[in-house]
């Protein structure tokens, strides 16, 4: 791997990193080393990068802010590509075009400056525009799904194509994407509509008292560990088995909201993937509800 990572630098794919700990690239602050990491500078950089992994079966994959996924603690034996250096974000009336390394919740607020209304739902999500199309991430019944009319992708035969709305199969946490990991969003079209600014803004501030209040800000999270149940909630299902405030090793049920696990005290990736797992045993020889986890794991194989 280190006569690789020479060999990328030299070929200016963009900046370049080795031995890289997953702590600090995902919201739970797990994860092993990923042995290198690769920003490419443009699609035709990524283009060239993915190429040449590929001539050398070397495995790669994408990462956006780390905010859904759980690493193993183990070394990550491949390569990394981050592309946060795709965060243009263009206003045209009320058209958004984002590059997918973009800060959502940074889309979001440039959005209300503009009097836009569509993207309240997503001041409060710290993933990448990319990742929250591929997840299709939402919140307070709205999701990209609703304002996402295209997206610019790369296909896993290495064309640039775009994809329309009807296309990608949005539905609750899923999308095109998810079911077809080849295909990589390099940028997303939103069609959001005037709205009062005032209002959007009193309706934000409001949202996020509530979260401060229900939810466990202040530790390191991924958010909802788990997809509610038709007609139910997961974190209600957790708490009336009395598990708030449960640990494993370091990872703990915040006792503000069942349904988020928290690195609570230095907890290994295994100490939260041991506490997902008993919440499911536990719901389904109680209720037989087999619940279905929001975050993706990565690097357990």
């Amino acid at each position: 791997m280190e006569e690789l990572a020479k060999e990328l630098k030299k070929e200016n794919y963009g900046k370049v990193l080795t031995d890289v700990s997953l702590k600090n690239y995902t919201t739970y602050k797990v994860g092993g080393i990923a042995r290198i990491m690769v920003f490419p500078t443009d699609t035709e950089k990524l283009v060239q990068l993915i190429r040449k992994l590929q001539a050398l079966d070397v495995p790669y994959m994408v990462l956006g802010n780390g905010s859904n996924v759980l690493f193993s603690d183990r070394p990550y034996e491949g390569v990394i590509i981050k592309l946060d250096e795709f965060n243009d974000i263009r206003i045209e009336n009320n058209k958004i075009v984002a590059g997918a390394g973009a800060s959502l919740m940074k889309v979001a607020y440039q959005s209300i400056r503009k009097s836009l209304s569509g993207l309240e739902f997503a001041t409060g999500i710290p993933g990448s525009v990319g990742g929250a199309v591929y997840m299709n991430a939402g919140a307070y019944k709205s999701d990209m799904g609703y304002v996402v009319t295209q997206v610019k992708v790369l296909t896993p035969k290495l064309r640039v194509i775009q994809m329309v709305n009807k296309e990608l199969n949005f539905h609750y946490r899923t999308s095109f994407f998810k079911e077809h990991p080849g295909y990589i969003c390099l940028e997303v079209t939103m069609k959001l509509k005037p709205g009062n600014k005032e209002e959007i803004e009193e309706l934000v501030k409001e949202r996020k008292k509530r979260r401060i209040e229900s939810q466990p800000l202040e530790y390191p999270s991924a958010g909802s560990v788990f997809r509610n149940p038709e007609g139910q909630f997961a974190g209600k299902l957790i708490e009336d088995l009395g598990y708030k405030g449960l640990m494993k090793g370091g990872a703990k049920i915040s006792d503000k909201h069942a349904n988020f696990i928290i690195n609570y005290q230095n907890a290994s990736a295994e100490d939260i993937k041991d506490l997902i797992e008993f919440v499911q045993e536990e719901v389904h020889d109680k209720y037989k509800i087999d619940l279905k986890v929001e975050q993706e794991f990565k690097n357990w194989e």
